[in-house]
């Protein structure tokens, strides 16, 4: 656990907010593998190169997230492969799109884990009485399924996903929707948790949150983001920092 502005992280938060991806669990590789199963069937059904994949699905999420800008279904992946099997030449076909997306996300979830000790602290401090909020873009049903699928759903208090908000936490209404929910304003301490710039940047324009962000390498000092209050690589590392502040579970 490294401190990079004390003053912000003494006082105990009224809430603690929390992003999902690459925060409380790893993506990375779980999406690595969910894409080999895909570009699998692929080669197998319709009778497509890895390399002719690859190159058409990578056309179809950029033009998918230019059609669409800063919002849940720009995240689709049932619309990146229906329009990738539209840029591969073939005609529209709707039942392979729901497949690859079922492929793709089954093979994602059955990889994917929390990161250790990710859930004792959702449990430590929901048991030292704080309100806990999930900030998440991309669409209800598959972060909603994640939630279950991990077994956490019941630690948190509010979920709000951009979908529910109309456009990415980068939007600030997915924050701002949070703090409406759990009653809180930019007076009230407020934690957030999470791994990427745009959530460091709309949580503390709304909330002036204090920010932690979950790093991804033994160092702790590898891409930090400007206006960083803290960094963590584990989550035991900080739970136990988090005693001292919000008390003991």
């Amino acid at each position: 656990m490294r401190l990079l502005n004390p003053d912000a992280t003494r006082e105990r938060p009224r809430a603690i907010l929390f992003d999902l991806d690459d925060t409380l669990y790893a993506y990375r590789q779980p999406h690595e593998r969910a894409m080999a199963a895909v570009r699998n069937k692929v080669e197998r059904s319709l009778r497509v190169t890895p390399a002719q994949f690859d190159e058409a699905f990578t056309q179809a999420r950029k033009g998918v997230k230019a059609m669409l800008g800063e919002t849940a279904s720009a995240h689709s992946r049932l619309l990146y492969f229906h329009r990738t099997i539209e840029i591969l030449g073939l005609s529209s076909q709707p039942a392979m799109a729901l497949d690859l997306e079922q492929t793709y996300w089954r093979t994602l979830l059955t990889s994917a884990r929390l990161y250790p000790g990710a859930e004792d602290t959702l449990i430590e401090l929901r048991a030292a009485g704080l309100p806990l909020a999930l900030v998440t873009d991309l669409t209800a049903q598959i972060q909603f399924r994640k939630l279950i699928y991990f077994g956490i759903d019941r630690y948190f208090d509010v979920v709000v996903t951009s979908e529910e908000a109309g456009v990415d936490k980068v939007g600030l209404r997915p924050f701002e929707i949070a703090a409406a929910k759990l009653g809180i304003g930019r007076n009230d301490r407020v934690w957030f948790i999470g791994d990427a710039e745009c959530d460091v940047v709309a949580s503390k324009q709304v909330l002036n949150a204090a920010t932690f962000q979950k790093v991804h390498d033994r160092s702790g000092h590898n891409h930090l983001h400007e206006g960083i209050d803290g960094t963590f690589h584990a989550f035991t590392d900080f739970r136990d920092w988090a005693r001292s502040i919000v008390g003991p579970a």
